[in-house]
């Protein structure tokens, strides 16, 4: 048994694809660097990144009419 500290694990940078250090050494991670950080971040705040609609409400069976009221408990 080594009494050392553990090897970093190394991951894929998820902006430029490059090594990152996934430890608690790298404010950044899972990216490798600030510009990384921030690069994906303006995507997101920018809406370049969205995450999927889950469908048309109606056909998942929502009671929604559009009126603005409140659709009756389901039992």
């Amino acid at each position: 048994m080594t009494t050392g500290a553990a090897k970093p694990r190394i991951v894929r940078c998820p902006a430029c694809g490059g090594d990152s250090r996934y430890s608690a050494e790298n404010p950044w991670r899972p990216f490798c660097s600030e510009r990384c950080k921030n690069h994906d971040f303006g995507a997101w705040a920018s809406e370049q990144y969205r995450v999927a609609d889950a469908g048309d409400p109606a056909a998942s069976g929502s009671s929604d009419d559009g009126s603005g009221e409140p659709a009756p408990p389901r039992h």
